[in-house]
């Protein structure tokens, strides 16, 4: 992107990434957004997906939209979300390519380096080993829109950069029992508990996993700043550079909402991945930084939760 006069299209824009890219572009004063609702605009129609980027051309396509879920959906959901995500990236990718369109943003996920990955995980593991059984469709998904992209990249010199953010939260994030990740889902869950009354929350698997969180705003703006400077290497991480336990999430989480009751961990429930830690250091040598604490985040996404 050269100037605030050209013309955007978030892919997704009502989910918790694409309306912080929404928020990040409005902040910076690019006035030509291009958004459809899902009503207005199927990403699973190919044909419909190819005439309306033919008829737009933006000038940026970032591609926020997603079946996304927490540990259980997508253990349960396999063949939804390896389909979904596949026809998703792929009708976009392939249609801005088509329309001529030069520059893309596509989100892929931390879920895509392997399971057992040395830590902090650089984007040169990739590929180097098995995936986490437990969300390995929505992996290879995610892998599958990523190398499209780099091949476009190679084969016909377009501009289509691939990003793997860390687990994200913020507004407008997923809170549906079920289908949450872990944060969104300790976040309404303690709250709950707290106006029930009860004397402990039980957190899924046995709280010994490690995560890294950014806040989906640190997010956008890292993503804008890639897109304005025409970024045009290879993949790059998205992330704060540590780490906490789901035990001391569930701990902040339960400070946060105020609830003081004892936590219980369930070790019959998966754990996913032991740790899924960035190496972020390409992306922070150009000088990018979190601004947004765990602490600081956790209030803002309780502040503006739904259910509250």
């Amino acid at each position: 992107m050269t100037g605030q006069a050209d013309s955007v299209y978030v892919a997704g824009h009502q989910g918790m990434v694409g309306s912080a890219l929404v928020r990040a572009l409005q902040r910076r004063g690019y006035s030509q957004l291009i958004t459809r609702p899902r009503a207005e605009l199927d990403l699973l129609d190919q044909r419909a997906v190819a005439e309306f980027l033919a008829s737009e051309r933006p000038k940026h396509v970032f591609v926020a939209a997603a079946r996304v879920g927490g540990i259980q959906a997508n253990n349960e959901l396999r063949a939804d979300f390896l389909y979904e995500n596949l026809q998703i990236a792929a009708n976009l990718i392939q249609g801005a390519h088509l329309a001529g369109i030069q520059h893309l943003t596509y989100f892929a996920s931390n879920c895509i380096y392997p399971r057992d990955c040395a830590q902090p995980m650089a984007e040169s593991a990739l590929l180097t080993g098995p995936l986490e059984p437990t969300n390995e469709p929505y992996a290879i998904a995610k892998i599958a829109g990523l190398k499209l992209c780099e091949s476009h990249q190679r084969q016909h010199g377009r501009n289509y950069v691939s990003v793997m953010p860390a687990s994200l939260y913020g507004p407008n994030d997923n809170y549906t029992p079920g289908q949450s990740h872990v944060l969104p889902a300790l976040l309404r869950r303690a709250h709950e508990a707290r106006q029930r009354g009860d004397a402990e929350l039980v957190v899924w698997g046995s709280g010994t996993p490690r995560r890294e969180f950014l806040y989906v705003d640190d997010c956008a703006e890292a993503c804008l700043m890639l897109a304005e400077r025409a970024y045009d290497g290879p993949p790059l991480n998205i992330g704060s550079g540590t780490d906490l336990s789901i035990r001391e999430l569930a701990e902040a989480v339960c400070e946060t909402v105020g609830f003081s009751g004892r936590l219980v961990f369930d070790a019959s429930k998966p754990d996913g991945m032991p740790r899924k830690l960035l190496d972020s250091s390409r992306l922070l040598a150009t000088g990018w930084r979190p601004t947004v604490t765990l602490r600081d985040g956790l209030r803002r996404a309780y502040e503006v939760a739904p259910w509250r």
